[in-house]
């Protein structure tokens, strides 16, 4: 591993740890020329899950991209980064686990509304507005009409 200070190609590892499901190990190295330590991160490269679109086009999965419409879903309302992090993480795995190589864009939208409806139902009407494409009042209603009746 290079070091970050003096380019030296050889340093020695001081410490590994990994995160809790194993998917990652931080590793503290020290360089064998210069002696400073940097930390370097390894994670188990996965192969790629394709998002087939509405339109029927492909793209990666953007964990990115959730996370951002989740965020805007929970602005101003009790949920951590952390929570939004760990929600797409478990959504991520699920996908992973369940789908070979490609899964539509519906079904992870499914997903994710499944998820918001039981952390936080202003999020999930407001996720749903977006993923469902509300055009008029009347779809607010019988979205919060569905939500009660479930209760």
């Amino acid at each position: 591993m290079r070091c970050p200070y003096c380019n030296e190609d050889d340093s020695r590892v001081v410490d590994s740890r990994s995160n809790e499901d194993n998917s990652i190990t931080r590793r503290r190295r020290e360089c064998i020329a210069c002696k400073r330590r940097f930390t370097t991160y390894e994670k188990v490269e996965e192969r790629p899950l394709l998002v087939i679109k509405k339109d029927g086009s492909r793209e990666q999965f953007n964990r990115d991209k959730i996370i951002r419409g989740l965020t805007r879903a929970f602005e101003k309302r009790p949920v951590s980064a952390d929570q939004i992090e760990l929600l797409v993480s478990d959504l991520e795995r699920e996908l992973r686990d369940n789908f070979d190589r490609e899964v539509s864009s519906e079904e992870i939208g499914e997903k994710i509304m499944d998820r918001l409806q039981k952390i936080d139902e202003v999020a999930y009407v407001r996720f749903a507005s977006v993923y469902r494409q509300f055009t008029d009042l009347n779809s607010f209603i019988n979205t919060i009409e569905q939500l009660k009746k479930q209760e």
